[in-house]
Order: structure tokens, then sequence, then C-alpha cells
């Protein structure tokens, strides 16, 4: 997303200031989902009697789908019609949120909200682009992109707030409910939207689309699977791998004999591009990763409701957005690369400030000023880099562009959900079995017990849902195994933090290689693209 800069333009016509609050309504919706996901984990795990983990897995799922399908929904939407496909992709939201309001268990939540919604978003997104750019001329164009990239903006900074007042003082999901109610009257005014004819070659790269699935979906799932304690990891990482590159090598060999391609290998060329494109991924990679590590942290750590989480991430959404829309009006002046490295670095500081806090910490307040840095880094990244990594391509090619920088950022967000809470929950594991061992208090057999249990089922559990599990436990044991629990938590954020912070770090490296680069000239069309 991004915040639109630039000179005042005539106002839309009432007709198409109608579609493009119908089209921002849908995006607040597909980006308000995951905040209100993050902030109720406490709540779904305790009202379906799931795990922790159970519930990071859903949440990394979804974002994968829509990451492995997204270039595949760009072109099912250019097959089928791109209306026909922004209503599917809308459908298959609708589905997942109603899903959560009905669910008995996670396998509902993971089969419809992560699943069937996932592929929704697969849909949704590339078919908005199109159906934006196709609806909308010059002035009221840019002002619909304006105004859906400022719903996704908005959506970002108040969808913890949103969420935790609701899950806290109503439902979680009730929350979810809302979210059908939204799409409802969104597909109410359907008849608003007019098709976008493609007129572009109908063939499918079927072989490319088959190793996109399988190469995204086997490193995340590899993640996933070893985070559950399931077999075959290595396998799956593996082929995941081999599948990627095994892309690279086809994309190149069908463009080079003038066939079909999943998507343009020569798009790679413009080192901008490649740039901004790894820029989106690791800037994603940080925020998934912190956007899972801290909502545990404030639910069962420091056992918050969900509105209290929803309050203390929210110095982060926050600043997010308000630095957004100060650098989107106010950083002409300065170069977007520029930015986009100071945006890196302001991340980088403030997730390291948070490192000696989680121990200490008494009140998700300690962590204000850490957030507000790392949140004012986010938005001087999304005020610029989807601008920027879309400036130099041409006009026709736009969309697809930005079909592969959306993939790259989904993509990065299920990596750094997946990645960041499989090593919380291996640190877990080890922190816990060697403060076990290293007890004086626990029996030799009780150390064994320990690690049988996290052997087969490593969790992370607050101290009043462990003291329950402990009654009938001498008293001595009971407060040699909250201290363990106590400890071994922090030590397992900590470690799962490094996973954003590593990525912001890389981050700085790669925008310091954009900023060597001349700054592109505008092709007409980059200064528009808001999803991403």
């Amino acid at each position: 997303m991004t915040v639109e800069s630039g000179t005042s333009a005539p106002a839309l016509a009432k007709g198409d200031r109608r579609l493009a609050i119908l089209l921002a309504m849908a995006m607040f919706v597909l980006v308000v989902d995951t905040s209100v996901m993050n902030v109720s984990i406490s709540a779904v795990v305790h009202d379906l009697h799931t795990t922790v983990s159970g519930v990071q897995s859903a949440i990394a799922l979804e974002a994968l789908v829509s990451a492995a399908f997204i270039l595949i929904g760009s072109k099912v939407g250019d097959l089928i019609g791109r209306k026909r496909a922004y209503v599917l992709g809308l459908l298959g939201y609708a589905i997942g949120a109603l899903a959560m309001t009905l669910a008995q268990g996670l396998t509902a939540i993971i089969v419809f909200w992560a699943i069937v919604g996932g592929l929704g978003a697969s849909l949704l997104l590339p078919s908005m682009q199109s159906l934006i750019h196709g609806n909308f001329e010059g002035a009221a164009q840019r002002q619909a992109y304006a105004l859906v990239g400022a719903a996704a903006a908005i959506a970002a900074a108040i969808g913890p707030l949103l969420g935790g007042f609701i899950t806290t003082y109503l439902s979680w999901r009730l929350a979810f409910l809302l979210e059908d109610v939204i799409i409802v009257f969104v597909l109410s005014g359907i008849r608003l939207v007019h098709d976008v004819p493609y007129t572009g070659s109908r063939q499918v790269d079927l072989v490319g689309a088959l190793l996109s699935i399988v190469g995204m979906g086997g490193i995340v799932l590899g993640i996933l699977v070893w985070q559950e304690g399931g077999e075959a990891v290595g396998l799956l990482l593996a082929l995941g791998v081999v599948s990627l590159g095994t892309l690279a090598w086809w994309l190149v060999r069908r463009k080079r004999a003038g066939q079909a391609t999943l998507l343009d290998p020569d798009l790679f060329k413009a080192k901008l591009f490649k740039f901004g494109v790894s820029g989106q991924l690791l800037q994603q990679v940080a925020l998934g990763g912190t956007m899972i590590a801290l909502p545990i942290y404030l639910q069962i750590v420091l056992e918050y409701s969900a509105m209290g989480a929803g309050l203390s991430i929210a110095p982060l959404s926050l600043s997010m957005f308000a630095v957004a829309l100060i650098a989107g009006k106010r950083g002409g002046k300065r170069r977007p690369a520029a930015l986009i490295r100071t945006g890196f670095l302001l991340l980088t500081i403030g997730l390291i400030a948070v490192e000696p806090i989680v121990p200490r910490a008494t009140s998700g307040w300690y962590l204000a000023v850490p957030l507000l840095i790392a949140g004012s880094g986010l938005g001087l990244m999304v005020s610029q880099l989807n601008n920027l990594t879309l400036a130099p391509i041409s006009e026709e090619r736009v969309s697809e562009a930005a079909g592969v920088n959306s993939a790259g950022g989904s993509f990065g967000l299920s990596f750094g959900l997946a990645f960041a809470g499989a090593i919380l929950l291996a640190a877990l594991s080890i922190s816990f079995t060697n403060l076990s061992q290293s007890s004086t208090v626990l029996s030799g057999a009780e150390q064994q017990q320990v690690a049988k249990v996290l052997e087969h089922d490593a969790q992370v559990v607050s101290n009043t849902q462990l003291e329950k599990q402990l009654a009938g436990q001498p008293q001595k044991t009971q407060d040699e195994i909250i201290r363990i629990n106590t400890q071994a938590r922090h030590a397992a954020l900590q470690v799962a933090l490094l996973i954003p912070i590593l990525a912001g770090l890389i981050g700085l490296l790669v925008s310091s290689r954009m900023v060597r680069l001349p700054d592109p000239q505008q092709s007409g069309s980059g200064e528009q693209v808001v999803l991403g």
C-alpha cells in the first residue's frame, strides 16, 4: 500500500466515488482480517481448545496460499474476466470469515479461513488492480488508487485496536461476522463495476504455475511441519528450493522459445525492480515475524486481553500509518530509495531495542518507544517501496509486475509468520529442557518427564494455564516449573525476534544498493500502484 502524493485533482463523480469507496471497503476487509486474527490468538485458543502453534500455522498458511496462487490468480482473472475473479475473491474471503464465525475446531479454520480465504485473496488483489485501472481514468484513477491505499493503511493502523475491542468486550466471532457484512455491502454495488477485457495471450504456463506453488508452498509448509514436530521437513524444504530454482530456469527457457510464461523473467533485468521486490519481501518477513511474536508475548506472557494487546501494538500500527501519510505528501524532495533505507534502519533499531525489554517488562507500554521507532520505519517503506519498484515498468506490463511484487510480499509475510513461530517453539523447547536439567529443585524423574512432554508437544502457555495443569503437584515443584516457564518464554521470544531483525539488516543492505541506482523516470502508472 502507499499514500498518494501529488497535486490536487477534481473530485470524483458520484458514481465513480461510490465505486472507489466500495473497492476501498474490500481492501479494508482484506487487510483488517489478519490483524483481527493476530490479536485474537489467545481467545481462539481458549474457545476452540486448540494450541497457539496451531493458530500460528493457520495464519501463516493463509498468507502462503495467497502468495502461492496470486500469480495464477492474475491469469485466472485474465481468462474468466476480472470482474468475475473479483466477485469470486470476495466470496472466498466471505466463506473464510463465516467459517471463523461458526468454527468449532482448528480444522475448519485451516480449510475455510486459511485455504479458501487465501485463494480468495489471490483472486481479489490482482483483479482489483486491473478493475481500478480499467474503471477510472486520469485524475479519477489516481484518486481511486489513493483511496484504496488509504483504506489499507487505515486497516493496518486500527485493525489491532478494532479487533482487540470487539474480541475483548463482545466476541472474536462477531469481528469476523462484521467482515461478512461489509463484503455483502460491497457486492451489493457490483453493478457499478465494468469488466475490463483482456486482449493478451490466453495461453497458460501450467508447468510454471505448478512450480511456483510447489516452490513457495514447500518452503513454508516445511517450516510449519517442523513447528508441529512432523516428519519429512528436510524433504519439503528441499522440494521448495529446487522447485523455485527450476521455475527460474523454466521461465527463461520458455521466454527464449517464444512461449507463454507464468511471468516475464525480463522484468528482473531492471535492477530497481529486482531490488524493490527483494525489499518488499524482506519488509514483509520483518512485519510477519514481529506480528506473530508480539501478540504471543502480550497475550500469553503478559496475559493481556485482546484489547490490551491491541493497545500495546497500537504505537507500531499508528506510527506506520502517520509516517506513511506524511512521507507520501512531503517526501517529494527526498530520494525514495534514501527514505526506504532510512525505513529499514529505523525498523531494525526499533526491533533491536525490544530485545532487552522482553524479560524485564511488566507492561506492554514498555514497548511503546521501540515500536514507535519500528513503525515509523515501516511507514517510510510502505509510502515509497511499491511506487519506486514499479516506476520503471512500462504501462502494458505494470499489472504483471504488480502481481510479482504482491506475490513477493505475501510470500515474505507467510515466511516471516511461519519461521518466527517455528523458531519460537524450537527455542522454547531447548531453553525449557536446559533450564529443567540444570534445576536443583526438580528430581531426575521430573526432569525426564519435562523432556518427554516437550519432545512431543512444545507449546507456549501462560503461567495461569500452567498453574492449572500443575494442580496437585508439590508447591516447590509448581514454583520451579513456573519460574522455568517464565524464563524460557522470554528467551524464546528474544530468539524469535531475531528473524525480523535479520530481515531488517538484510533490507538495509538491499536498500543501500537501491540508493546507488539513479532515480527512474515514472512510466505513468508506477505512481498509482498501491496494492502489494
